[in-house]
């Protein structure tokens, strides 16, 4: 009788599940998407971006991008064109088919539906009762967490390049579809800020263990995204490259990382900060490369990842809170070894809680001060999760006694 009950208790409860992540998911979508009907987000430049490619139109010509805003009763772009890679314009062109608002409101939905994917292929990983429990307040817990609801909010790709870097590691793991792993990874180009130092890091972990069908695909990915965005223009990779020194420009001492820092430790003396900020990341990348050069066969890929992910956010140019809604991969690899080792879940509760009122803090300061430099506490958080989670001493399992 109880071996037939169980599979019935385990369906409903991953029914009801479903059900609760569903309700939360379209009603913050909602509330979100009326509460931002008259305001500038960065989903609506990726809408317009779409919505230009299939009218014709390129969003890197700016008499057409200045003529989509006031078509839209907007009457200065926040940038002379489009600020990211022309290929993301082609791939989210499907949005422009809609109008903004239901737009917005389906990439709210499926924003928070990459999440929680995500979380999923993470935590069963550790492929355990115990972990399995933990699926639905993570969720919720990371639903919270600063960058995730400033991505939320913003409607930026944070989420994409979330599953993206997700998916492409637990490949890598278990040494399948390595090529196609290689070639999901080169999409983190869509916002090479990002995307440039994880590759370049992953790649010294990669080329240390000689991986070369990933290394063979990222660079085939390369060349995809390239020949999307020539469709358009071919001279797109110069005038993305143009526009992105402007906007770095404007906005150091905007960003917690280590340009900004130096910008502000230099009195905004240029000579001085490029001197600085170029020789903190150098030292932090080249640090973090050469371990895991020295150190891959110890090294998954995951585990490359941790160290990746917010070394390389401190050391790009520019990135803002937002894209720190990739730590949620980190995040996952501290609660998941930290309840395998302890065999509890109140160490792993104690951080979670701890890092989401920091990030709350953080995204509060932000608002007041409109600038970015409080979120390199999220990076110092994270990156003390993780060196905490491996000095934990695995605890033995309880053996229960056989019942007579």
């Amino acid at each position: 009788m109880t071996s037939k009950i169980k599979p019935v208790f385990k369906i409903v409860g991953i029914v009801v599940s479903l059900a609760l992540l569903g309700s939360i998911f379209y009603i913050r979508a909602w509330n979100e998407t009326r509460n931002q009907r008259d305001k500038y987000t960065n989903f609506f430049v990726f809408w317009l971006a779409g919505d230009l490619i299939l009218q014709g139109e390129s969003p890197y010509d700016p008499e057409h991008w200045r003529a989509g805003h006031a078509a839209n009763g907007l009457d200065q772009p926040a940038e002379e064109i489009f600020l990211y890679p022309l290929p993301l314009a082609v791939l989210i062109s499907p949005l422009g088919l809609l109008a903004y608002e239901q737009a917005s409101l389906v990439w709210k939905i499926l924003s928070q539906t990459l999440l929680a994917v995500t979380i999923f292929l993470l935590i069963n990983q550790w492929r355990r009762p115990a972990h399995e429990r933990l699926f639905v307040p993570l969720v919720l817990i990371c639903l919270y967490f600063g960058p995730v609801l400033l991505t939320q909010r913003s409607g930026s790709i944070g989420a994409i390049t979330l599953l993206i870097v997700a998916v492409s590691i637990l490949l890598i793991q278990k040494q399948r579809w390595e090529f196609f792993s290689g070639f999901l990874l080169a999409f983190t180009m869509l916002k090479p800020p990002q995307g440039l130092l994880i590759l370049s890091l992953f790649g010294v972990w990669l080329l240390a263990g000689r991986n070369w069908k990933v290394i063979q695909g990222m660079i085939a990915g390369g060349i995809i995204l390239w020949l999307i965005g020539a469709v358009v223009d071919l001279h797109w990779v110069a005038k993305f490259l143009q526009s992105g020194e402007a906007a770095f420009d404007r906005r150091l001492g905007l960003h917690s990382n280590v340009w900004s820092f130096s910008y502000l430790i230099c009195e905004k003396n240029m000579a001085c900060t490029y001197a600085l900020g170029g020789a903190g990341a150098l030292i932090l990348l080249g640090l973090v490369g050469f371990y895991l050069w020295k150190k891959q066969v110890q090294v998954t890929a995951w585990e490359a990842m941790n160290l990746i992910i917010p070394i390389g956010f401190v050391s790009t140019v520019y990135l803002w809170a937002y894209d720190q809604i990739l730590y949620v991969i980190p995040i996952i690899w501290i609660v998941g070894t930290v309840v395998f080792k302890t065999k509890s879940y109140v160490q792993a509760f104690l951080f979670l809680i701890v890092l989401d009122f920091y990030a709350f803090f953080a995204m509060g300061r932000l608002a007041e001060v409109e600038h970015d430099l409080w979120s390199f506490g999220n990076t110092l958080l994270v990156l003390a999760g993780v060196g905490a989670a491996y000095l934990f001493k695995e605890k033995p399992e309880k053996i229960k006694p056989a019942r007579t």
